[in-house]
């Protein structure tokens, strides 16, 4: 099996990849996510690979981090979901929203995506959901990206939602708080417990 290839990138094109390694000519389907982080043709590169193998076909599809190939292989292991509806999947969202799709049973973000109905939506939220641990899924819905400031706030959002907070309202409550210097992920807690 394929599991990285490092060379020159020959050429890109959306959605396509090709690397020169050692004088052979690799293709590889990459999604828009990682089609974004390729470098300029002629420039050196490394892509994580999934070699999916058929009795018909070998196709490598590539992927710029271990997040991206991870999220594409639990999405293969779906029933009736295939490497175009996942390539699709990362395409259409990042692997933070699928995750948060995923875990809030968001049914109607994960249809919006082309090639995955209702149905299969459904289908891919029962049987992916309780795939990421505990951690993981607090650091998804904590949305570290959108807290303001430092570590602190994100890690008191995820101690709030460990408590039984909706993700939504432990955002909301966190960031309503003054952050001091001085101030403890602990205190900032039991202030947006009580509210002060």
């Amino acid at each position: 099996m394929i599991t990285f290839l490092e060379g020159i990138l020959e050429e890109k094109q959306p959605g396509r990849a090709v690397v020169n390694v050692g004088g052979i000519g690799y293709e590889a389907l990459v999604p828009l996510s990682s089609f974004d982080r390729l470098p300029p043709e002629g420039s050196k590169v490394r892509i994580l690979i999934y070699h999916h193998i058929t009795d018909v076909s070998q196709v490598l599809f590539g992927f710029a981090t271990d997040d991206e190939r991870r999220m594409f292989t639990l999405l293969l292991s779906v029933s009736g979901v295939g490497p175009k509806i996942a390539v699709a999947a990362l395409s259409g969202l990042s692997v933070r929203e699928l995750k948060t799709a995923l875990i809030e049973s968001d049914v109607k973000r994960l249809s919006s995506i082309s090639g995955i109905g209702k149905k299969t939506a459904e289908r891919i939220i029962v049987e992916l959901r309780d795939k990421f641990s505990p951690g993981e899924a607090l650091e998804t819905l904590a949305g570290a990206d959108e807290l303001p400031g430092d570590s602190r706030l994100r890690d008191a959002a995820l101690a709030l939602i460990s408590l039984g907070y909706k993700q939504d309202d432990a955002r909301k409550m966190v960031k309503a708080l003054k952050l001091e210097p001085s101030t403890s992920v602990e205190t900032l807690v039991r202030m947006a417990l009580t509210g002060r």
